[in-house]
């Protein structure tokens, strides 16, 4: 099988030749670019010009040597943009490494750290000193408490979005908005590219986030009080959110429809001990909008699969995505309440794929014991991809700590299963 068929197979709950392997497929399963550096020094690889693609994660484009190396079956659209010079800068990293960052992207070294402007120079957010990632600093409307009802909202909408840090900093780095048609054609002229030049599933990014557009809005408290104490102001904002969304759907699926196999949505609605809230609220605010959006990508493209970032322990809601229309969910944050695999698997299986959850990326993978990554591994893969419905990769990004030589025995692990 290609990777291409692989994952096809896994999310149709059919038993692939060998598990399929996700490395940097999108903006969750990548690695930190000083966690990177390491790795390709240990594999006695060429020094790379380290681009970093997602500057606020502080996440690098996994070159194709690596993803060759660790037979990887997924591929990122727009992870190939490093062979465009113009969309790239110089930029250092707090350590002196010399690095690539897009050039769209207005970056500030200070003594205070660096900081990200928007196109109005406005900071929006920061990584101060010995800090890894980049934080928002600036929340549109968390001070515009007193208003009751958001009807008007779609006159400020393009305003506050310019204002949040997820949603300025371009990722990928293209520098032509797709939403323009010059930039749709372009990004539809290098997805085309992109998939004859490879047989791995592509993964396309798109977001079409919902509750976490209301957190870097209104800022998180402020949100989850509105949620129970104001529903019609949020009903309000999430019409307007919508309306935006199925716009840029419409307008992206136009674009690389026809060249992407996985179409990716973005909402964190877990924390370590259960879900940010009920059931009952997720099927009042979220699950009519996110079945919209679902059912237009299934109803255009049949074939294509939706996978949701979303982290946590959100296992009551994944059965409810799953009647949405949702095809698969990742990071599976095992370490969190009720996120147990075997359970999952059991609970979850011919109804939502499980992209995810192959590798502890809180306490193994970081951990001194090299000898306990195998074990881990094949245990979780053999329960998750029993039957098909598993895509493996470990639990989220690989962080800067993480010993290049457990990356490695984490990869051959899942290579070395007997199918």
């Amino acid at each position: 099988m290609t990777g291409r068929e692989r994952v096809a197979a896994a999310l149709n709950f059919t038993q692939p030749d060998k598990t399929p392997i996700d490395f940097n497929g999108h903006h969750s399963s990548g690695i930190s670019v000083s966690g990177y550096k390491k790795l390709r020094e240990y594999l006695d690889l060429p020094p790379s010009p380290l681009y970093i693609y997602d500057i606020i994660q502080q996440i690098a484009i996994v070159e194709r040597d690596v993803l060759d190396l660790f037979d990887v079956d997924t591929f990122q659209l727009g992870c190939d943009f490093n062979l465009k010079p113009e969309y790239w800068k110089d930029w250092t990293l707090e350590d002196g490494t010399p690095c690539k960052i897009p050039a769209v992207i207005d970056a500030r070294r200070t003594s205070h750290g660096a900081v990200l402007y928007n196109s109005r120079g406005r900071a929006v957010a920061k990584q101060p000193p010995g800090c890894l990632y980049f934080e928002q600093t600036y929340y549109p409307l968390s001070e515009d408490l007193e208003k009751e009802s958001y009807s008007d909202f779609d006159a400020v909408y393009e305003d506050t979005q310019n204002d949040i840090m997820w949603f300025c900093i371009p990722c990928p780095p293209m520098p032509i908005n797709y939403q323009s048609p010059e930039g749709a054609k372009k990004l539809r002229e290098i997805a085309a590219a992109t998939r004859g030049g490879t047989d791995r599933a592509i993964y396309g990014v798109f977001g079409g986030n919902l509750n976490e557009t209301g957190q870097f809005t209104f800022r998180m408290d402020n949100f989850f009080c509105d949620l129970l104490t104001n529903p019609e102001r949020v009903h309000n904002f999430l019409d307007v959110v919508m309306s935006r969304h199925v716009a840029n759907l419409k307008t992206y699926l136009d674009a690389v429809g026809d060249y992407i196999d996985v179409i990716g949505f973005g909402d964190d609605m877990g924390t370590q001990n259960g879900p940010q809230f009920s059931p009952e609220v997720y099927m009042e605010f979220f699950y009519p909008r996110e079945k919209k959006m679902w059912s237009y990508v299934h109803d255009r493209f049949p074939e294509m699969k939706i996978c949701l970032h979303c982290c946590g322990g959100v296992r009551p809601l994944m059965p409810l995505m799953a009647d949405a229309g949702l095809d698969a969910i990742n990071p599976v944050q095992t370490t969190s309440l009720g996120m147990n695999p075997a359970e999952l698997k059991s609970e979850l299986y011919g109804k939502l794929s499980l992209w995810g959850g192959g590798c502890d990326n809180r306490d193994i993978l970081p951990g001194n014991d090299v000898g306990a990554i195998a074990p881990h591994v094949r245990s979780n893969t053999e329960i998750l991809g029993k039957g098909g419905g598993f895509v493996f990769q470990q639990v989220h990004n690989i962080l800067a700590n993480v010993p290049p030589e457990n990356i490695v025995e984490m990869f051959k692990a899942v290579r070395s299963e007997t199918n």
